[in-house]
């Protein structure tokens, strides 16, 4: 199951207000593991800077000025994703900019249902308690020292180990198979994976004689043993 937990930065709050995304940052899972590979883009928004937003992230209009617009790496971003869930704090927020930046560059969108809402998980399962990115940083006990201003890789490799606690612990579907769908040999992660009988039982490592002096040893236990309930299941 591959997964990429996003992230981005915005100009302000509302994209029919002439907002605009100024950055991108992505994490890919697989089976709930980092693979290493991430996108990262910054975004030229074609407007000035709202000096509250620049307070969050400190993006500034000089910096983003030789930035590509988001039509010239809306294909590049769309084939990172693919069809993989988004796992996004907040993912009504994010998916609205994303996809009036589709909308605008003629893009497919993004369909809602594709965003997995760490916000809602938090809040589900910490019910009157902070559910904000910090706030989970501290209940989980990950370093987040370094998230001094909101930046967006940052942001969603942060999150990428609060969605593991979340959702039960790092590697949470870890188990040993022959095989998996992902080509790491002995590693499955589906979650319908069950143990199977081997296709021929092992031959018995007892000689004869040892399985009849074993025999001879437990019928003088007598019938209350429990060797005789344990060899007969």
């Amino acid at each position: 199951m591959r997964e990429i937990v996003l992230d981005t930065e915005t100009t302000g709050f509302e994209p029919d207000e002439g907002d605009r995304i100024v950055e991108i940052g992505a994490v890919e899972l697989v089976g709930h593991v980092p693979t290493g590979k991430t996108y990262h883009q910054y975004i030229n928004p074609q407007r000035a800077m709202p000096e509250e937003a620049f307070k969050v992230h400190g993006l500034g209009d000089e910096f983003l000025a030789d930035k590509p617009l988001f039509a010239d790496i809306a294909d590049e971003f769309l084939a990172f994703i693919g069809d993989a869930k988004l796992v996004i704090h907040n993912a009504s927020f994010d998916m609205k900019f994303l996809n009036a930046e589709l909308s605008w560059a003629k893009r497919k969108l993004i369909p809602n249902d594709q965003a997995l809402d760490t916000l809602a998980i938090a809040r589900r399962k910490f019910p009157g308690s902070p559910a904000s990115l910090d706030a989970l940083c501290r209940r989980f006990g990950i370093d987040n020292a370094s998230r001094t201003l909101h930046g967006a890789l940052l942001d969603s490799e942060i999150l990428a180990d609060v969605y593991l606690e979340l959702i039960g612990g790092r590697q949470p579907d870890l188990v040993l198979s022959q095989g998996n769908s992902s080509g790491t040999k002995g590693v499955s992660t589906g979650s319908d994976w069950r143990p199977t009988p081997r296709p021929t039982p092992l031959p018995s490592r007892l000689t004869e004689k040892e399985a009849t002096a074993h025999a001879t040893f437990v019928e003088a236990m007598g019938d209350g043993a429990l060797w005789k309930s344990a060899s007969s299941k």
